[in-house]
């Protein structure tokens, strides 16, 4: 007898097995938002081969894209607020939920929050949350567009006209997000909407191809603009160039320096690739996010050659590099690193702040930028002693420091 076929079962009998089956699901899906937050947590999709834990669920566990994102998103809402799992397992609260309480969660409103929220629909959760934290009207969207031009001035499909006429609406209703799909063998469509800047220099565009694109086919444009920015960024990238070692250059004292030719030889050998692979013989298929990796660690005495050097994304970088020197000592450089990073952003805006002040007293821009960046030095200071400072550094200043500053202009 076929297992599904449940058409014998008498009603009492089918309804009470589904209850226990939903309670039973609800069971089951707050062990996997556990065993997926631990999965996470350790970063074992790394060592599985994968760059993600999102893709280590859509290729290994074969989850799909919006399933894997929105049970990863509430693992770690979970992991953060373990009395979630407790939630879940009993029914009291589903995946969508979690979902829309993850912003609003703290510790001091966590056990709040899950109460009101039990049991509610999306929908009620959502009428909850804007009652409990109202946000600002949306201004209407609906705006007229102009009318189906005739057949003379009809727009061919792929094309943007050149002497439109009629003025762009200011805002267009429901904008989608851009949808790039096969539609047929080697075919795609592709769907987006676009700024008005992005518009003009597609025009323009355009205008610069039109001997070589009369029509003005926007994929025509379009391909020869990403072979341009393909050309640009492998130059930037990995060296790419027509000529290699046309041009000689002097070697770096610096030991993280890895010489242009390297840079190619590396890239074309590994094919724009990840190269870590698992034990299990999978080999990550990460094409963004690439970098440059020492096989022996710079700190035990790697050098920058081509049998030296090979290509990992960031993920098995940073995991290379834990199984070298420790998760630990890792996290340490980690934190140093952001907190550094923090640091350089607050001097940054110090000598920012001081630009304007020196403008008005008749420094040139580049003048004014390269005098303010002395005050990196004192970013705490306040601001008149920063705009002091800087003038100080100044051999014949146009002002004289018992003078009052002048204010910049508005």
């Amino acid at each position: 007898m076929d297992r599904y076929s449940l058409t014998h079962v008498p009603d009492p009998v089918l309804l009470r097995g589904l209850r226990a089956l939903v309670a039973q699901d609800c069971a089951t899906t707050a062990m996997l938002l556990a065993h997926l937050a631990e999965v996470d947590e350790r970063r074992l999709y790394a060592a599985a081969g994968y760059p993600s834990m999102f893709a280590w669920c859509v290729e290994e566990l074969r989850l799909s894209e919006d399933v894997a994102y929105k049970r990863i998103q509430a693992a770690r809402t979970a992991r953060r607020f373990p009395v979630i799992f407790d939630a879940v397992a009993n029914g009291r609260l589903n995946l969508s939920g979690v979902m829309l309480l993850a912003p609003h969660l703290g510790e001091a409103n966590v056990d709040e929050m899950l109460a009101a929220a039990a049991g509610r629909t999306r929908a009620g959760i959502e009428e909850w949350l804007a009652q409990r934290s109202p946000r600002s009207e949306l201004l209407p969207l609906v705006t007229q567009l102009p009318a189906v031009q005739g057949p003379e001035g009809q727009l061919a499909p792929g094309r943007v006209k050149f002497d439109d006429t009629q003025p762009a609406p200011e805002r267009v209703a429901f904008a989608t997000p851009a949808r790039l799909a096969p539609v047929a063998t080697e075919r795609y469509s592709l769907q987006l909407t676009i700024g008005k800047g992005t518009h003009d220099k597609l025009r323009h565009a355009q205008a610069l191809l039109g001997h070589a694109v009369p029509a003005g086919e926007v994929a025509e444009v379009l391909d020869r603009a990403l072979d341009a920015l393909i050309g640009q960024l492998e130059r930037r990238k990995f060296a790419a160039t027509g000529r290699p070692g046309s041009r000689p250059r002097k070697p770096s004292a610096n030991p993280r320096h890895i010489p242009a030719e390297v840079r190619r030889a590396v890239w074309q050998r590994d094919g724009g690739q990840c190269t870590f692979v698992s034990a299990a013989g999978h080999r990550c298929e990460a094409r963004t996010r690439i970098e440059y990796d020492h096989v022996e660690p710079i700190a035990r005495g790697g050098q920058a050659t081509v049998a030296g050097i090979r290509l990992r994304c960031r993920a098995h970088n940073q995991y290379t590099a834990e199984c070298a020197f420790g998760a630990g000592f890792m996290s340490r450089k980690r934190e140093a690193a952001q907190r550094a990073a923090r640091e350089a952003r607050a001097r940054a805006a110090a000598a920012e702040e001081v630009v304007p002040w020196l403008r008005a007293l008749g420094l040139r821009t580049d003048e004014a930028r390269r005098r303010a960046a002395n005050c990196e030095t004192i970013p705490d200071a306040p601001l008149e002693e920063r705009v002091r400072h800087a003038l100080s550094c100044i051999a014949r200043p146009a002002w004289h420091p018992a003078a009052p500053l002048p204010r910049p202009a508005p």
